[in-house]
């Protein structure tokens, strides 16, 4: 979070006229949109709002109340009608005859179902009964950074007392569930002057009688608790400062640097996706004289630890004496005890039905000086998981500048880590996409060819980093991508692939946005007509500086990352027909695409020891959706052989085989087929895609 915007006042957005013609659902809906869109109010996919309302029964025809509540999943910020799950309030009310006490809390869980309104398919979560017997028509629970750091202090209960002055009760902390759902409708039934509570170590409820007045007080307790804690700050945040940032170039470079080293040390059973936050926050704690303490805590509000694991990873580097062989060297011990640790963690506290332990690596790694890295099994996960951390950084602030931080209990860290509940969530989750985890560069990806190539390696889960040199065009296919896959997944920068010093620094931003690289997938190209008479040594020179020296410069750069990683990798070189069959009047082409496809057996050479596999697509004609054929070089080939260029396509299809046209979607299904799995045992080869050309046929 940035602290300038913590800073500014939290004020109310409510626009009465906007609200005037909504129904009750629609205005829990407005009401949960505008707390989800500030994330001080509440963290991505956090928080609850519930509204209780008379509705007619289809059965029945009477009107009955219903509870509408934030189903399982979802984000306020988002969310829409049908996120909300709806229940019957007279059969939630009945479920207190079968409660059996704090042992049997999880089997509460299974009778939801059986309380549904209207056959309703969105799935009720655990926080169902925190919002069901709280005795007023609308209720909010957030995560307000400001209010979890006075939940997370040591004297939680006192200072709830004297800085809300009896309008907010508290109670501890306790895992939600049935029993606190039970413990919320006795304090808020036995103290009807109550405008909401605190819960200890987790967060804020509020409530009230009408949509707006519940979202209005909960704005103002939030508002309350930043100005009580930035009014009564009595120590230097976080100890004071210990060392200095790194300037922000040298936090990038380390960072692009290390991301890689590290994604390969932690992705041997699962492929793992990075992210990179050098904020003012996040340097303020990583240089601070309590980081080492305070990170060793843990985090406090279960929304955040689900998240981020309880602990994050401090590595080891002095930004004074900024030595990276030093910190890379570090890292396998470092690492080892930091697994060591969270086996040991889960060994202590298991029960005798907790699920097997999970990943032993840590999700946030802290750099003194430099920043935060977070890794996950996605991109927005990875970000996410940063994005937690941030907010518990926010709270160790909030409630060290006033009184002492309190981590969770370890037992009820565990507990909630390891929640049956949880452990079914995470086992419903689809099976991960072929590609998931992967991170594709692809250059050229302006084009047709290499916009569709994206397209089918996004689809099939990969994280995209388009290059090409046509910026303009670049920021339309970004833009284009991201909104079929999400803006997590593609990432572009604009580059000349023959410059030695482009193609590194679109390498440094695949680390630095996602990690590293796992696929590469040359694709960049131009195509030139002439007779050899007619072939001027620029034409020559163009046709070997893009298609050979550019293809040498973008596979040499991620060869090096790929064996930094350790993960093995794949490249696809997208060259063409005429690199295997001479074309009259196309000589520079012709025998720089022949070099591109040699390039490509050497590389898989020496990559094949690593597991770093090479081969290559030909084309043949790709005319629809094609720059390249767009310009110059639709004429040149029309008058070689002597047909209008509106003929061309015609032609082509013609002279194949199977008289048939290849579309860019075609070359992007044999580039996928070679980038993933299903081909791991290729690579040297050669994959023609061009309708078929017996001259092309590979021997």
């Amino acid at each position: 979070m940035n602290q300038s915007k913590q800073k500014q006042p939290i004020t109310s957005l409510w626009d009465d006229a906007k609200a005037a013609s909504m129904s009750e659902p629609e205005l829990l809906l407005y009401r949960s949109n505008l707390l989800g869109s500030d994330l001080r109010i509440t963290n991505f996919g956090g928080g609850n709002t519930s509204a209780k309302v008379m509705m007619e029964d289809p059965l029945s025809g009477e009107q009955v109340e219903v509870l509408w509540v934030k189903g399982s999943g979802g984000d306020l910020g988002s969310i829409k009608l049908d996120g909300f799950s709806t229940l019957y309030m007279d059969k939630l009310r009945a479920l207190k005859q079968r409660y059996r006490g704090l042992e049997h809390e999880d089997e509460m869980v299974a009778y939801l179902p059986h309380c549904t309104f209207n056959l309703n398919p969105r799935a009720a979560s655990i926080d169902t009964p925190l919002h069901a017997y709280i005795a007023r028509k609308h209720v909010d629970h957030m995560h307000p950074d400001s209010v979890i750091a006075i939940a997370a202090c040591a004297n939680s209960k006192a200072l709830t007392q004297k800085i809300f002055e009896g309008e907010l009760g508290w109670l501890p902390w306790q895992r939600p569930g049935y029993d606190l759902g039970l413990k919320l409708e006795e304090l808020s039934s036995s103290q009807p002057q109550l405008k909401g509570i605190i819960l200890e170590g987790h967060g804020l409820f509020t409530w009230g009688d009408t949509a707006k007045s519940c979202y209005e007080t909960t704005l103002a307790m939030i508002q309350r608790a930043e100005e009580w804690l930035a009014a009564n700050v009595k120590q230097p945040v976080f100890g004071g400062a210990a060392v200095t940032p790194l300037p922000a170039p040298d936090r990038a470079a380390l960072a692009a640097k290390l991301m890689p080293l590290l994604r390969g040390k932690i992705s041997k059973s699962e492929f793992k996706l990075g992210h990179f936050d050098d904020s003012e926050a996040v340097l303020e704690f990583v240089c601070s004289q309590d980081l080492k303490p305070l990170a060793a805590l843990g985090t406090s509000c279960p929304d955040h630890f689900l998240r981020t694991k309880i602990r994050p990873y401090v590595i080891d580097f002095d930004p004074t004496k900024p030595d990276f062989d030093a910190l890379a060297a570090s890292l396998d011990a470092g690492l080892e005890q930091y697994r060591n640790d969270y086996v040991a963690y889960y060994e202590r506290c298991k029960r005798a039905n907790s699920p097997a332990v999970r990943d032993a690596n840590p999700i946030i790694y802290l750099i003194p000086g430099v920043g935060m890295l977070s890794f996950a099994k996605d991109k927005a996960t990875a970000r996410i998981a940063g994005e937690f951390y941030v907010n518990a950084i926010n709270v160790m602030r909030g409630a060290n500048g006033v009184d002492s931080y309190v981590g969770l209990p370890e037992q009820e860290a565990f507990d909630i880590e390891y929640w049956l509940l949880e452990e079914a969530k995470l086992q419903r989750m689809p099976k991960p996409k072929s590609l998931a985890g992967r991170i594709a560069v692809v250059t050229g990806g302006a084009g047709g060819i290499g916009q569709a190539v994206a397209r089918q390696l996004l689809a099939e889960g990969a994280c995209v980093l388009l290059t090409d040199i046509d910026a303009e065009a670049l920021d339309e296919a970004k833009s284009v991508l991201a909104k079929v896959a999400g803006k997590d997944n593609v990432a572009s920068i604009a580059g000349n692939i023959t410059s030695e010093e482009q193609v590194e620094a679109v390498f440094t931003e695949s680390a630095l946005r996602f990690g590293g690289v796992d696929l590469l997938i040359s694709n960049a190209g131009i195509a030139s007509s002439a007779p050899l008479e007619a072939t001027t040594l620029e034409i020559w020179e163009r046709n070997q500086d893009i298609l050979v020296k550019g293809y040498f410069l973008a596979s040499r750069a991620a060869f090096r990352m790929m064996k930094t990683q350790q993960l093995g990798g794949s490249m696809v070189f997208v060259a063409s027909k005429n690199g295997l069959v001479a074309s009259a009047g196309a000589s520079a082409y012709c025998t720089a695409k022949a070099a591109e496809i040699h390039l490509a057996r050497c590389v898989a050479l020496e990559g094949a020891p690593l597991g770093i596999r090479v081969n290559v697509v030909n084309p043949d004609a790709v005319i629809r959706g094609s720059r390249i054929w767009d310009g110059k070089w639709k004429q040149e080939r029309a008058q070689s052989n002597k047909i209008d260029a509106d003929d061309v396509e015609e032609f082509y299809r013609e002279r194949s085989m199977l008289k048939r046209s290849v579309l860019p979607e075609d070359i992007a299904e044999a580039v996928y087929f070679l980038s993933s799995d299903k081909a791991a045992k290729s690579t040297g080869n050669v994959l023609n895609v061009d309708a078929g050309n017996a001259a092309a046929f590979t021997r």
